[in-house]
């Protein structure tokens, strides 16, 4: 643990990120964890710039915390059937907020210049298990943080479903197996709930020494941020605007391409899942903020 916080301090000196001691894993020579496949140079990270000058957070108030459904045929984007379930619901014209995110001087609007690589690679002597944990960790703490700023504006009668744009659905996995349409602020509630019991079970993400990450982490980090990458999609098709009014552009924007080059770098979602910002996507790629 004592080279992780080495690093951290050196990175602190370049005034970009402040080092949250969450403390997860050991360190190692060897990469124990493997997703498919994982990134090999060295350089760090993370995050309170992100956090909003209000320093919110949400209300992870919601029980029940079944586990969010994957993007099925039923929860993902496979245009026809999902305009049809949105339907006539969507308020605030999602195509005026989505003109916003895309349009100058917004789309470019970021905190620094240049790739948001070399701040997600895996150090050298890290165990890349500790350094997945950590940064799912930091990302899920500072979308958290965003979602309490906004979260008022998110309301059942002017959210009924949870979407990102006119023809992407997002369905909830319930008690029974089933996928339910929940309005957009209980299926946040019920995901940052069911994310923050997963980032605090120690089972999963061990933070003692000689513990090993379970064979399961992997498959629930990839769940646990298409989670995330679910609500960046929703603040960006709906209320893209509120980050706007609040000068938080820069911050917003700079976060969801650190959260995509995390996840590009370590290959953690499929770009399918991406449909609903890919038009975002493609332009930070064409600015080289994610390459």
């Amino acid at each position: 643990m004592a080279f992780v916080t080495f690093v951290y301090n050196v990175l602190t000196t370049i005034n970009y990120y402040d080092f949250s001691n969450r403390g997860f894993g050991r360190n190692s020579k060897k990469n124990k964890v493997q997703p498919p496949t994982v990134g090999n140079n060295a350089s760090p990270p993370i995050n309170n710039v992100y956090s909003s000058p209000h320093n919110s957070s949400s209300k992870l108030s919601l029980r029940r915390t079944h586990s969010p459904s994957r993007n099925s045929q039923h929860s993902f984007p496979t245009s026809q059937q999902q305009s049809n379930n949105v339907g006539e619901n969507i308020p605030e014209k999602s195509e005026s907020q989505q003109v916003m995110f895309l349009s100058e001087p917004f789309v470019r609007t970021a905190l620094v210049k240049g790739s948001f690589k070399t701040i997600v690679q895996l150090p050298k002597y890290v165990d890349v298990g500790e350094w997945i944990a950590l940064n799912v960790f930091e990302l899920f703490t500072n979308l958290n943080q965003f979602y309490g700023v906004i979260a008022e504006y998110v309301s059942p009668d002017v959210y009924p479903t949870m979407n990102a744009g006119p023809h992407t659905d997002y369905l909830w996995l319930d008690a029974n197996n089933r996928q339910v349409s929940l309005p957009a602020s209980q299926y946040i509630d019920l995901a940052l709930t069911w994310i923050n019991n997963k980032v605090n079970d120690k089972n999963l993400f061990p933070t003692k020494s000689g513990l090993p990450f379970p064979q399961v982490f992997w498959r629930d980090v990839q769940r646990i941020m298409v989670q995330m990458f679910r609500i960046f999609a929703h603040i960006y098709h709906h209320h893209f605007d509120k980050i706007v009014h609040l000068s938080l552009e820069a911050h917003w924007n700079s976060f969801f391409a650190h959260f995509l080059s995390f996840s590009k770098e370590f290959n953690v979602i499929e770009r399918k899942e991406m449909y609903p910002l890919l038009p975002l996507i493609e332009n930070l790629e064409s600015q080289g903020k994610i390459n």
